[in-house]
């Protein structure tokens, strides 16, 4: 069923929003507690705390392989690329982008965070060859 893939496209974008209001929290803590001052930061965000930068890392990072995500699942609604498989590659993408996320900007362990990202491709991969596979 087609409606299938929309709900992992929703839960990312939902993601996407609470990344958001968690960047907004750590910017807004640095301010208040005199950490970095509004003149700091009018131009470059480098002098924010390493908490509130990594959350703009993330922030940033929901608009790079997300993008092809959600190409991906456009194009296997439209070719009728939607097996329980897709479904449960797409739901492995979002689950990994909330892992790499809280690994991100929790303990920002690197071969750690690689590899969660290294899971979020291979689904994605998988997605892409679901699309080729239903057009050939």
């Amino acid at each position: 069923m087609t409606v299938n893939l929309v709900y992992p496209a929703l839960a990312l974008i939902f993601w996407i929003f609470i990344v958001g209001l968690i960047l907004i929290k750590r910017r807004r803590d640095a301010l208040l507690s005199r950490a970095v001052r509004p003149e700091q930061v009018n131009v470059s965000t480098e002098a924010y705390p390493i908490p509130a930068r990594l959350a703009s890392a993330n922030f940033s990072n929901q608009f790079e392989s997300p993008v092809i995500f959600f190409a991906l699942i456009m194009l296997a609604m439209e070719v009728k690329a939607t097996s329980h498989l897709m479904t449960l590659l797409a739901w492995l993408y979002v689950a990994s982008r909330i892992v790499h996320t809280l690994i991100h900007i929790g303990p920002n362990k690197l071969p750690l965070r690689g590899a969660i990202y290294g899971v979020g491709m291979v689904a994605l991969l998988g997605l892409w060859f679901g699309v080729v596979l239903a057009v050939v």
